[in-house]
């Protein structure tokens, strides 16, 4: 990646003088060189396909593991103790909740190129993106003629699955394309316990309850995409993915209390479908970068879950049934265009967008629950968004200065039949943002920014449907009469050497919605209620710093580690990351303080005799600290080690892996909410072996047409051409 941005820089030179042709080749060789991470001022870019510290899993592990990237107690992925919205290839994803995970994990590591965490996303992007972005880049080089890639994982837990995946990518002419189909068939169990004391009761109520699943999760992938040159300045890039899967949850549940005893067993199905569409024409107007990018995007995506499921209360004898069945649909559609006017003489630039989105979610749940006739519930929500945008960029000698507002119209209606009115919103608003970059040299910049951002409650918490089956004493559903969460976002950061970073940002949200368990004061059974909340303010503060140790600094000799410091693919290091996050919440006390709480993590490369790799990665949340409302009760931790080497001039790799070794990754957290104290804990089958596998054959070396096209790239628009 870096070798990249030093070849477009120089190959300016090259038509200048005709003894630098020489250097050409010089410079084709750094390309192959690679570094995994480069840290920006502004982002952070890791690259994924050809790393095996995260190109062995699914995309969700890859993301977990990446630098400042925490996953909280309720799942939720934030990014140095800041919430994140998930782009792909440049694109806002319009899944959410566990729709959204699911789809992560459906999708293999090695598909992706490198991943951008953008800690502070400017006005170009949407305003709805939660304080931080991670935009996940899936677009790889074509290279002449036809190349293809196979790839098989086996995964060893208490069940044996394979993960087929092929890969084709060509260029003929003016058009290239790229093709991945592949399988996924994994099993895997989650058991969940609670602990629940009902204050409202005189004298307390307990009741302890456990959830244990059998998880199986297969689905068909394939991601087609074409791009046309048309000549030197523009270009038509045409992208098809489809997701098909077919899940099953096998479960086995009780509750246990005063006056309860209750057992249920039962399956839920669910079969969904994911379409996407996206065709995007760039064209570079001029030879000093003024640029004109278009995208039209369209997502289908249908679920149909169903739940047959038998109970019986043995203090009773009763047998009880709760059932259901439902169909959700989204519909996401935008059109959006792109504008960059440089003025290099004043060292100055100008960008310039807009965009119209359109996003219908419906869900028409029916559920059965010791009765034949059902009981409906119906929920449709409808989301129109226009947005325009601009943006300025200066330079003034060392100091770069950008500075952007960005216009955004919401209409939001939601409708359902457990409320008698309509819940609209209507939000014409003007965000800005700032941000300053000081670069003391080369290697080192202090960067500082403010940017003010929407977050759009997502469909699975809006939504009134029962998302779980449990028993007759647990109800959870959204909550449709949320607001919007307006964020303020504070950040400065000391970057250095491209890989290290110190920095600390802030975070003050009105209207925040957080999930938190609840029971009614008047009810004449303990029943729990999971649910998003309102809360007025919520504000967070995080510090975090980024570091490698190179190792061979110390193992090897002065000319050596030079040499390997420009090609980390052959260097021992050890990368760290350490956060520290503490919230606070206007207006509520929590019983049990609130102290903030440490995350560190370490991912070390060392280079094994006979061409062998050896990849490890641990992190751990240390217990006593808050997460938002939520106290750590335990330790969250988890360790990784894979083994991998090359054979056949790197044409076959194979892998042994081991994903958290000594089985430590689970959340217990205590939960205080209204009327209720709920301590919650969830163990997953999170111990897995993989052996992998993966051939290539084709034409695997570097091309110089490939070259050239990727420094058109490079050079043109701004950056906006990628």
């Amino acid at each position: 990646m870096c070798g990249m941005a030093f070849y477009s820089t120089h190959a300016q030179e090259i038509p200048q003088k005709k003894k630098d042709t020489i250097k050409t080749l010089d410079e084709v060789s750094i390309i192959k060189q690679k570094k995994y991470i480069k840290v920006d001022s502004d982002k952070t870019t890791v690259a994924i396909k050809d790393n095996p510290m995260v190109s062995t899993g699914n995309s969700l592990d890859a993301i977990k593991k990446l630098p400042g990237v925490i996953t909280s107690p309720t799942g939720d992925i934030t990014l140095n103790g800041k919430g994140v919205s998930i782009y792909f290839d440049g694109a806002p994803s319009s899944l959410s909740g566990t729709d959204l995970q699911n789809y992560l994990s459906s999708l293999p590591a090695n598909a992706i190129e490198k991943v951008e965490l953008i800690y502070n996303p400017g006005a170009s992007y949407d305003a709805n993106a939660s304080g931080s972005i991670i935009n996940i880049i899936t677009n790889a080089k074509r290279k002449a003629g036809v190349n293809a890639s196979f790839n098989i994982n086996y995964n060893f837990n208490r069940y044996q699955k394979p993960s087929p995946q092929v890969l084709l990518n060509g260029k003929t002419g003016k058009l290239s394309w790229q093709t991945m189909t592949g399988y996924n068939y994994i099993d895997s169990e989650n058991r969940t316990t609670t602990q629940q004391n009902f204050t409202a009761f005189n004298p307390i109520k307990k009741l302890n309850q456990e959830n244990f699943g059998v998880n199986t999760y297969r689905n068909f992938y394939f991601r087609g995409g074409t791009n046309y040159r048309f000549n030197d300045r523009s270009n038509l890039l045409f992208n098809y993915n489809v997701n098909a899967a077919n899940e099953r949850n096998v479960f086995e549940n009780t509750s246990v209390g005063e006056n309860v005893d209750y057992k249920s067993i039962g399956t839920t199905k669910n079969k969904n479908y994911n379409h996407e569409l996206s065709l995007q024409y760039k064209l570079k107007l001029d030879t000093i970068g003024t640029s004109f990018d278009m995208t039209a995007y369209t997502n289908f995506f249908d679920q149909t879950p169903k739940t047959i499921s038998t109970a019986k209360d043995f203090n009773s004898a009763n047998a009880y049934f709760n059932n259901s069945d439902s169909d959700f649909s989204l519909k996401n559609h935008y059109l959006k265009y792109d504008f960059v006017f440089p003025f290099e003489k004043w060292k100055f630039s100008l960008s310039t967008g807009g965009k119209f989105n359109v996003l219908n979610v419906t869900h028409n749940g029916n559920y059965y629950i010791n009765t034949t006739t059902p009981n409906l519930i119906t929920f449709d929500y409808k989301e129109n968004n226009l947005a325009f945008y601009a943006e300025a960029r200066k330079k003034i000698k060392k100091l770069n200065i950008t500075a952007g507002l960005r216009f955004e119209n919401y209409h939001v209606e939601r409708i359902t039949n457990t409320l008698t009115d309509k819940v609209t919103f209507t939000n014409r608003n003007i965000f800005p943002n700032v941000s300053t970059n000081y670069e003391f040299n080369e290697q080192m910049n202090l960067s500082a920014s403010y940017s003010k951002k929407i977050n759009q409650p997502g469909y699975n918490t809006l939504n009134p449907n029962n998302s779980s089956n449990f028993d007759q004493y647990n109800s959870s559903q959204g909550n449709p009469l949320l607001n919007p969460t307006f964020d303020d976002n504070y950040e400065i950061k000391l970057s250095a050497f491209q890989f290290v970073q110190l920095g600390a940002n802030y975070v003050v949200s009105k209207d925040s919605n957080l999930f938190l368990f609840s029971a009614d004061a008047n009810a004449t059974t303990p029943i729990s209620n999971a649910t998003f909340r309102q809360f007025e303010q919520f504000s967070t503060f995080t510090t975090f710093l980024n570091f490698p140790i190179p190792l061979d600094y110390f193992l090897k000799p002065k000319d050596e580690f030079k040499k390997r410091m420009n090609n980390m693919d052959q260097m021992n290091y050890i990368y760290v990351n350490i956060n520290y996050i503490k919230s606070d919440i206007k207006g509520y006390t929590l019983p049990y303080g609130n102290k903030g709480l440490m995350n560190y993590a370490a991912q070390s490369q060392f280079i094994l005799p006979w061409g062998m790799k050896n990849t490890m990665t641990y992190f751990i949340l240390p217990a006593g600290g808050n997460w938002q409302i939520y106290n750590i009760r335990k330790h969250i931790q988890q360790f990784d080690i894979s083994f991998t080497k090359d054979f056949m001039n790197k044409k076959l790799k194979m892998g042994l892996h081991c994903f958290d070794v000594f089985n430590q990754n689970q959340v217990s957290a205590l939960i205080a909410g209204e009327n209720l104290d709920t301590h919650f804990r969830e163990k997953r089958d999170s111990r897995t072996f993989r052996i992998s596998l993966t051939y290539n054959f084709g034409n695997n070396k570097l091309q110089k047409e490939e070259t050239t096209i990727e420094t058109e790239k490079v050079k043109s628009g701004g950056g906006m051409m990628k």
